[in-house]
């Protein structure tokens, strides 16, 4: 099977890249697990989320947002105690704020999955040129919704990282055209082809 060059680093980064990157969530477990692991991501690199996440798993509850709202500061340092765990007292307090900011997002839109996918109705969105490697570390779709997110109190969502769960969760398919998964996602789910939007390179990156 082949593959985007940045999943050759190790057989979990494969694992993952060839299940899960780009796949459709709609369901809101799952998309909160994706958003929380982003937001952890910030400042470290993805290959340390993917070796902790099992361990992200057992200290939020497989990330039961429910749950996790709940959680007081007696958590905040069971958390931070675990073996293993990253020792942020301050992200750990931003994953249970932002459990609590998304319920509140699923109450009043049904669910967390239907208002994230109401920016593109619904659809898989396939930017012209990402598929030939022209792709940003965030853009217009992916600003808007971070300062919508931040205005309803979520912390750790700028741009950057909410382009990269926009990737993670298949609201944009930024497999190569190459890649098997490409054509394995596009003909599964409804798509959408769109212009580049207002896309921010990452520093020294040529997206022309």
């Amino acid at each position: 099977m082949g593959h985007c060059d940045w999943a050759l680093s190790s057989e979990t980064m494969r694992d993952y890249h060839d299940s899960e990157w780009g796949v459709p969530v709609h369901d809101d477990r799952q998309m909160f697990e994706h958003l929380t692991l982003e937001c952890l991501q910030c400042g470290l690199s993805w290959g340390l989320m993917m070796k902790k996440r099992e361990i992200f798993r057992k200290c939020f509850d497989n990330f039961q947002y429910d749950r996790i709202a709940a959680y007081g500061e007696e958590d905040v340092q069971r958390i931070v105690n675990t073996e293993g765990m990253l020792k942020s007292p301050r992200k750990v307090r931003a994953v249970i704020n932002n459990a609590r900011c998304y319920q509140t997002i699923c109450g009043e839109f049904g669910s967390f999955c239907a208002y994230l996918w109401g920016y593109t109705d619904g659809k898989t969105v396939l930017y012209d040129g990402h598929g030939e490697g022209k792709i940003p570390v965030s853009n217009g779709l992916s600003d808007e919704i971070s300062r919508d997110l931040k205005k309803r109190g979520f912390r750790f969502v700028g741009a950057v990282t909410i382009y990269a769960h926009l990737q993670a969760c298949g609201i944009i398919n930024d497999h190569a055209s190459d890649c098997p998964c490409y054509r394995r996602i596009n003909e599964a789910n409804p798509t959408v082809k769109m212009k580049p939007d207002r896309e921010v390179g990452a520093p020294g990156q040529d997206l022309q």
